[in-house]
């Protein structure tokens, strides 16, 4: 059987069973709280998770169905030395037996008491050779006896060890037959899991491309906004100054009316006109957000590179002067909130329902539109949603309210994180992100290394290409790369080729689109080239990673990490 075939089945026994329950049946769709949705992925990311948390659960069963499969070949292989060795005590014993009776019979023929006298000998003679003869036929049967015993061992040896040999032939045929059975329906399921990848990347495409419109258009219509505000002298005053209308606004303001009949806080119109004036920070935050539209997601980013929901608005409120948490369910709890009829540009919008919880945090560019950094649209991106969708709007500019808690999922529901469900991660140290499987991501939410077709995650690939330029001016050369993102198939032939080395499929670091193997010099240790990745790949966010070190007993020099930085 081929070395392959049990690591297949380890892919085999999770894509044919049951799929397990992950949450509750109120877990709302991937998309409830973010700015792109998909059925199709959100089919996708169900069906993938599943498997993923069986790989988990069965991987157990499949060790030891390996090492079951181990023990029936030894126990094969020695019960054939058993059985020769048998054969050979056997044949000893048959041939001693033989050889004894020969000498007996031989002997008692020759060694009488006649043919003593006859050849001269006395009376005691006779004697003699009678006690020596009846010693010899003793010692002769002792021997015989002996030899027989030792045969009969050797045959019942023999019979055992045949039968050991066939109840674990019997075995191996056994876990030979259904892993057969299993690598055929492995295949069939993970060219449906790559259809549905490939579905869902269509989808992602789609809805990509329609989001850089829009937010092209959002972008245009936040700066026509800012030239007509210049156009009419408009002055931004300080957010301090806006706080408290009742108490007087600037010169050449007036209240900017509210759903409720009153005055809105943090805001004023010109008068005569529709023109609403923001703050100073109000306005910088915005534009520092509009900015960073199409930067790539990544989870716990705080920019430039890439930025996470949270992440980018604490940034760009920070460079305006508001300070702020960095997640989303800080954000919540110190944010002052207003009228959700009442928003305005620059105040946040907290996405959700009453069965996830808090799922995501936006900046409003207007009564509709919102900017955030959305891990399922993998990038800065502006939508439309539903109000239906809406927690709650908040304005920084207000200042910070007395902390109040972020509403959280319902029992048996998983989190959702800046609009993505938050999967239980399926490597240690959590590198979920996106609310992708591992090795399931679809190609269109990554970004390209500009080296054939590799693709890393978004802010990882912009860290690579600023490794490979320097690498390259440092050695006159291109950096030299063989693997990048890894899918799930890739992982399950990789497995099957080399289960010693390769990760268990759905746990590489490969399948998040975070690790790159490298070559040119780099996968030997003591090169100029290792030795100056040493060096230098720190400074862009890549590391060698202690499993794969010199005397790790697993070196693999050629494989680096993006950690970020």
């Amino acid at each position: 059987m081929r070395r392959s075939s049990l690591a297949v089945a380890v892919v085999a026994a999770l894509l044919l069973a049951p799929v397990p329950a992950l949450a509750a049946p109120g877990d709302p769709p991937a998309g409830s709280a973010s700015l792109l949705d998909s059925p199709e992925l959100d089919e996708l990311q169900r069906r993938a998770a599943a498997v993923q948390a069986d790989l988990q659960r069965r991987q157990a069963r499949v060790l030891e169905a390996r090492a079951a499969l181990d023990a029936a070949r030894a126990a094969a292989a020695q019960a054939e030395a058993d059985i020769a060795v048998a054969e050979a005590e056997l044949a000893r014993a048959r041939a001693e037996v033989a050889r004894h009776a020969s000498a007996v019979y031989r002997d008692a023929g020759e060694v009488t008491a006649l043919t003593v006298l006859l050849g001269g000998g006395g009376p005691g003679d006779v004697v003699a050779a009678a006690g020596l003869l009846d010693a010899a036929e003793r010692h002769a049967a002792a021997v015989v006896g002996a030899a027989e015993r030792r045969r009969q061992e050797a045959a019942a040896r023999r019979s055992e060890a045949e039968s050991v040999r066939a109840t674990a032939r019997a075995r191996a045929a056994e876990l030979t037959g259904q892993i057969e059975e299993l690598e055929a329906a492995a295949a069939a399921a993970t060219r449906q899991l790559e259809a549905a990848v490939a579905a869902a990347d269509r989808e992602l495409g789609r809805q990509r491309a329609e989001q850089r419109a829009a937010g092209r258009e959002a972008a245009a219509a936040w700066r026509d906004r800012l030239d007509r505000l210049a156009a009419a002298g408009a002055d931004l005053p300080p957010a301090a100054a806006l706080r408290d209308p009742a108490a007087g606004l600037p010169e050449g303001l007036e209240p900017l009316p509210a759903a409720d009949g009153g005055a809105q806080a943090g805001a004023a119109q010109l008068p005569g006109s529709p023109l609403v004036v923001l703050p100073a920070e109000t306005v910088a935050a915005v534009s520092a957000a509009v900015d960073a539209l199409d930067r790539p997601y990544a989870a716990g980013a705080t920019g430039p590179g890439a930025w996470s929901c949270g992440g980018l608005v604490q940034a760009v409120h920070a460079a305006a002067g508001i300070d702020l948490p960095r997640d989303q369910a800080g954000l919540y709890a110190v944010t002052t909130p207003v009228d959700p009829a009442d928003v305005l540009p620059g105040d946040l919008v907290f996405l959700g329902d009453g069965t996830a919880g808090l799922g995501n945090v936006g900046i409003a560019l207007d009564g509709r539109t919102v900017l955030a950094a959305d891990a399922r649209a993998g990038a800065v991106v502006v939508g439309r949603p539903a109000a239906s969708r809406v927690l709650a709007v908040g304005r920084p500019s207000l200042g910070r309210r007395p902390a109040a808690a972020a509403p959280g999922p319902s029992a048996g529901t998983l989190p959702v994180e800046c609009g993505a469900v938050r999967h239980p991660p399926s490597t240690t140290g959590g590198r979920a992100w996106g609310g992708f499987p591992n090795g399931l991501v679809p190609p269109g939410s990554m970004c390209p290394l500009g080296v054939a077709g590799h693709l890393l995650r978004c802010d990882a690939a912009a860290a690579y290409r600023e490794l490979a330029a320097a690498f390259a001016g440092a050695f006159g050369r291109p950096l030299c790369i063989t693997d990048s993102y890894r899918t799930y198939a890739a992982q399950v032939r990789l497995y099957g080729e080399k289960p010693e080395l390769a990760a268990v499929p759905g746990t590489s670091e490969h399948g998040w689109g975070l690790a790159v193997d490298l070559c040119g010099g780099v996968e030997r240790f003591g090169t100029p080239e290792y030795a100056w990745m040493v060096a230098e790949a720190g400074r862009f966010g890549f590391v060698h990673p202690g499993w794969a070190d010199p005397g790790s007993g697993r070196e693999e020099p050629w494989h680096w990490e993006y950690a970020g930085g």
